[in-house]
């Protein structure tokens, strides 16, 4: 097994169906690419078949997997800005027992579940990490034709007094704004997203909203799993909750002008990202 990795996401790597067959997602293979992108040496934790294509990812991602005949299996189809999703096949959960020993010292792990796959008491093997929650797969259910839609997330005390930092999106609560405040007031750290209306920031109390620039939207596939490794590895270094959105903000609206995996920041962006915070943008 390689070393511990600075940056660790569990979740399942996916592979969606689109229109020219198939292609992988998901929050481990969004936030993965992103943290790699930022420098960070990353790790993913996931459950895949065997016969799924992992080349796009850089070889030094390393890769622990539970066996699995399937893999987890999304279509999104897109309508005036909204997406419809289903859930077409799921792989198995993943536990505390998944996790390599020698990787339960990261620095930064981000709990990425995408389809109820990961075992909430998998935070209890990070004593020390800080600890990024992006709950969107614990918040979905779906019915018997696979169409996916909000479930109401009550996760137990011990889990949001553990976290550092959970990050979730308008769609994820279904607009249900009382949920947000209630977990906001459980959560010492809560981001909701917006897509491009950008994000609110929960902390300490007060309430902050942040705008995205604006682009020109081609694929938003993602784009919340770019925002989050973008905040929680700035949280790592900053500690400034506030700062982290405006940085995220600006790495995730750069993903939504390109396609599938393309849509991860390039460097360039990424300073010019960090330069329009040196200057107050």
């Amino acid at each position: 097994m390689p070393p511990c990795p600075d940056y660790l996401v569990i979740g399942h790597i996916t592979q969606d169906l689109c229109d020219h067959g198939y292609r992988i997602g998901g929050t481990a293979t969004f936030s993965a690419l992103m943290a790699h992108r930022l420098g960070y040496t990353v790790g993913i934790l996931t459950s895949v078949a065997p016969d799924v294509d992992l080349s796009p990812l850089p070889p030094d991602i390393s890769i622990a997997r539970r066996p699995s005949n399937v893999s987890t299996t999304f279509e999104n189809l897109y309508h005036d800005g909204h997406r419809r999703q289903f859930t077409r096949s799921q792989a198995g959960l993943l536990t505390c027992s998944d996790v390599p020993q020698a990787w339960r010292t990261a620095a930064i792990v981000h709990l990425g579940p995408i389809a109820q796959e990961v075992d909430m008491a998998i935070a209890d093997c990070f004593p020390n990490a800080l600890l990024g929650l992006t709950p969107q797969g614990w918040m979905r259910r779906w019915d018997e034709r696979g169409l996916v839609s909000p479930a109401r997330w009550d996760p137990p005390d011990a889990l949001l007094d553990r976290a550092d930092a959970v990050i979730l999106s308008q769609e994820d609560v279904g607009g249900d704004r009382e949920q947000v405040r209630s977990l906001a007031a459980r959560t010492r750290l809560l981001v909701l997203t917006a897509g491009w209306k950008g994000a609110t920031v929960y902390h300490g109390g007060q309430v902050r909203s942040f705008r995205a620039p604006k682009v020109r939207e081609v694929d938003p596939t993602g784009a919340g799993d770019i925002f989050a490794a973008a905040y929680l590895t700035a949280l790592h270094k900053t500690r400034d909750p506030w700062l982290c959105a405006r940085f995220a903000n600006c790495v995730a609206a750069r993903s939504v002008e390109r396609s599938g995996l393309h849509s991860i920041a390039t460097q360039d962006e990424i300073e010019q990202c960090r330069a329009r915070l040196d200057h107050g943008v």
